[in-house]
């Protein structure tokens, strides 16, 4: 009796060393893990940009949950994403999103994630029948830049961006917009706090906006605010999105004539190929503006993306460029441009978003995700599923399948070819 007790004894004091020991190598994990800055994660292949956005109804004011937004980084994550682009901070939805991504480094030291924390900026009198775009909603910026900020400074481990508003000087942004002197007001305040040590000194501060904003479009943007503007930013935050124009400015889109005995398959590539070219004619324009004017900053793509469904401009009545395989081919194709030329690209976006186009489910602007509302991979991931990346994570208690049950028979059913391009106008 006296040798069993001293046996378990032994038992559980090794046990309990064991358990000491791993616990120590959990802390040695975290202390030791090195953390990375903006200047670090930007440009570099090995962490990949997405955007992001948790709302899975049709309506914001349903607002995702802190285990939603848990279960979405996890698939985020298996995806190989390694920061997101958040867009407001008066709703719940960032400050979960940090939340979960807390919870989540808690849980396993091992997870990671960073945030690109966006702060939206009005025009004053933004959303009304009168918006004054020479001024701006002071009030509800000011508070929209304190809460980025706190959450800067709660989270420094996990916020490495803060983007001062979102297409908010392009000029077809029509019921908000605002001059860049606004912007600049609120990015220099960043910079101040900064310089103050009330912010990380790491902590870079951009605003994300249209390519023509920044200089690569028409010359009425060419002011001095927006020169000012370049100078103070860490970085440029650039949106281009060749799928719009494949309506409002069809110049690359079309299948060329002399490409008429190609394949379907073949000059559906060529159309896509054109499709990033042109996306890479607009950053290249941008560049050349901003290094025109002697500022040598780095350019990065604050968003690029392509919807998959469209009953619009975009759809089978319009310019045909919506479906699943066009998308899975831009998405690649953007991926390997930006990150052959170390550019980093906050891909729009992670999921679909049903709210942005409620009273219309066939919008596109609810369909420009990788993944359906209910999780299921589209086509420009299914080699991820085939990867077994996604085994272990779910959406809304859904397994990530593919889309078309992975028939790409079907889905090619539901492609439409472009017009010859001597057709279009």
């Amino acid at each position: 009796m006296k040798n069993s007790t001293l046996k378990l004894s032994v038992i559980l004091v090794i046990l309990f060393c064991l358990s000491c020991q791993n616990n120590e190598v959990k802390q040695h994990s975290k202390q030791n893990k090195k953390e990375v800055t903006a200047k670090e994660i930007l440009g570099n292949e090995d962490y990949p940009a997405i955007a992001f956005g948790g709302y899975r109804q049709t309506s914001r004011d349903i607002q995702p949950t802190v285990e939603e937004l848990k279960e979405d980084m996890k698939i985020v994550s298996a995806l190989g994403i390694k920061i997101i682009r958040t867009y407001h901070t008066k709703l719940a939805h960032a400050s979960n999103v940090l939340r979960a991504i807390k919870e989540l480094k808690s849980e396993d030291p091992n997870f990671e994630m960073y945030v690109m924390l966006g702060a939206w900026i009005d025009c004053k009198d933004a959303w009304t029948e009168n918006p004054n775009h020479e001024g701006e909603n002071e009030e509800e910026n000011a508070a929209e830049i304190q809460r980025a900020v706190d959450m800067a400074n709660k989270h420094p481990d996990i916020v490495k961006i803060i983007a001062v508003g979102n297409e908010a000087m392009v000029k077809w942004a029509a019921t908000y917009y605002v001059q860049p002197n606004v912007i600049l007001k609120w990015v220099n305040h960043l910079q101040k706090l900064k310089q103050e040590q009330k912010l990380d000194k790491n902590l870079w501060i951009t605003s994300s906006d249209n390519f023509a904003s920044w200089g690569g479009g028409d010359n009425s943007y060419h002011t001095n605010d927006l020169t000012e503007l370049i100078k103070a930013v860490d970085y440029v935050s650039l949106h281009t999105y060749p799928m719009h124009d494949t309506h409002y400015n069809p110049s690359f889109w079309g299948v060329k004539e002399g490409e008429i005995e190609l394949t379907e398959t073949e000059q559906l590539d060529k159309v896509m190929e054109r499709s990033v070219a042109y996306a890479k004619s607009q950053y290249e324009e941008t560049t050349k503006y901003i290094r025109n004017l002697g500022v040598e900053k780095p350019i990065h793509i604050g968003e690029s993306g392509w919807a998959s469904r469209s009953n619009g401009f975009y759809g089978k009545e319009g310019s045909k460029a919506t479906d699943e395989y066009k998308q899975g081919l831009y998405h690649q194709l953007m991926r390997e441009w930006t990150k052959k030329n170390g550019i980093s690209c906050f891909y729009f976006e992670a999921f679909d978003e049903p709210w942005k186009d409620a009273k219309n489910p066939g919008g596109s602007e609810n369909h420009f995700g990788l993944f359906t509302v209910d999780g299921q991979a589209k086509y420009a991931i299914w080699d991820m599923v085939d990867q077994g990346k996604f085994k272990v994570v779910t959406r809304g208690g859904n397994k990530i399948v593919k889309t078309y049950n992975g028939n790409k028979e079907a889905l090619m059913k539901d492609v439409a070819l472009p017009a010859i391009k001597k057709e279009l106008n």
